[in-house]
Parts: structure tokens; C-alpha cells; sequence
């Protein structure tokens, strides 16, 4: 491995244990032990190098996915519950990834070559060659179908990381799958225990 390497390895590290805003260039000279100079020599700046491992942990994250598409002829909404609490359930062994790939988000705010960067990774995922073949359980999507797909699963699986980060408990796929089932006017097959439903109906009240 050479010194650019080592250099973004040292920095991926450094930005799960101490995160982005609290990384120095002394800490990714320890964590890669490569010298402070080839910082400047190989990236030019610090920040240069910890943008492009922003980008390479996110992209990263989408290679660990390991999801196995389930598909049911009867009930395709139970295919789709199956399949995402798959990937709810990578999030805890992913965590660092998770946070990593959010914190890029808030950086490109203020760094054009990364948000450019980010943008065409982004639409690569919605595209129809990504989440919607990686997620359909037949492949058979054509491709302006698959592309609106695409663009549904990116929004859904960006708005899962950023609500399990904050607090797990808000994250359950059974109600997002019921959610869609009220939406598509089909009744729910998870209905809440009795007590449960009048606890809630309760707090509002009193509320």
C-alpha cells in the first residue's frame, strides 16, 4: 500500500472514531503513519484528502449491502417489508458508514467539488441501473419505471439512516409498509394491540 493509500485509510479511521470536524492532519499522519507532508504532496490540503474519504466510505456502504430481494405474487408490499428490514437491520453494524456519509452531506455545503461529486453519486443510485435493480425481485422494470423506483428508494433509504441515527425506536419498516397499505387504500395486516391504540388515542385527549 502506498502513501495515498495509506493517507485515506488513516483518514477513514480517523473520521469514525473522532469525526469529520474533529480530524487534524496530525491525526491522520498517526493514524496512516505517513508523514504530515504528504497530506499537501498527494491531496494538496488536509481537507481535500478527508472529502475524498467521505466519498469513498460512502460509496463503500453500498457495497456491504449483502440483501436478499424477497418477492410474494399475492402480497408484493410483504416482499417489500422483508427486504427493508434487511437493510434496517445493516444500519447498527454500519453505524460509522451511516454517520460518514451524512456528515459528507452537511461538508458539501461549503465544498463545490465535493457536492458535485456527491450529486453524481446520488444520481447514480437513483438511476434505473441502481437502487431499483438492486432492490426489484424480478428485474423486470422498464427503464422510466425503474428510474421512478430509483428515485422512491433513495428518498426512502435517506430518510431511514437520518431518523435511526437520531433514535433507532423511530425507525419500524412494519409501519412504513402499513402506511403504504392506508395510502393504497389496502387494509393492514399488523394491527396494533387494543391497548396500545387506546393509549394513544388517550394522550391525545389529555393533550
Amino acid at each position: 500500500m502506498g502513501n495515498r493509500e495509506q493517507l485515506l485509510e488513516g483518514a477513514k479511521r480517523c473520521i469514525v472514531e473522532r469525526g469529520y470536524a474533529h480530524t487534524t492532519a496530525r491525526h491522520i499522519s498517526a493514524a496512516s503513519g505517513a508523514n504530515l507532508a504528504s497530506i499537501g504532496y498527494h491531496f494538496g490540503s488536509k481537507e481535500a484528502l478527508l472529502r475524498e474519504a467521505l466519498i469513498e466510505m460512502t460509496q463503500d456502504w453500498t457495497d456491504l449491502w449483502q440483501v436478499t430481494v424477497y418477492a410474494d405474487a399475492t402480497d408484493p408490499l410483504e416482499g417489500f417489508e422483508k427486504t427493508w428490514m434487511q437493510i434496517v437491520d445493516s444500519f447498527k453494524e454500519n453505524r460509522p458508514l451511516l454517520a460518514a456519509s451524512f456528515e459528507a452531506l452537511t461538508c458539501a455545503e461549503h465544498a463545490p467539488d465535493l457536492r458535485e461529486r456527491l450529486g453524481l453519486a446520488l444520481a447514480s443510485a437513483a438511476a434505473p441501473e441502481g437502487l431499483a435493480k438492486l432492490l426489484s425481485p424480478d428485474g423486470s422494470l422498464d427503464e422510466e419505471s425503474a428510474r421512478a423506483v430509483g428515485r422512491l428508494y433513495l428518498t426512502l433509504l435517506q430518510g431511514l439512516m437520518a431518523q435511526w441515527l437520531i433514535s433507532p425506536e423511530l425507525v419500524s419498516v412494519t409501519d412504513l409498509t402499513d402506511g403504504l397499505r392506508v395510502l393504497l387504500r389496502q387494509p393492514p395486516i399488523h394491527p396494533r394491540p387494543v391497548r396500545e391504540a387506546l393509549g394513544t388515542a388517550s394522550s391525545a385527549n389529555n393533550s
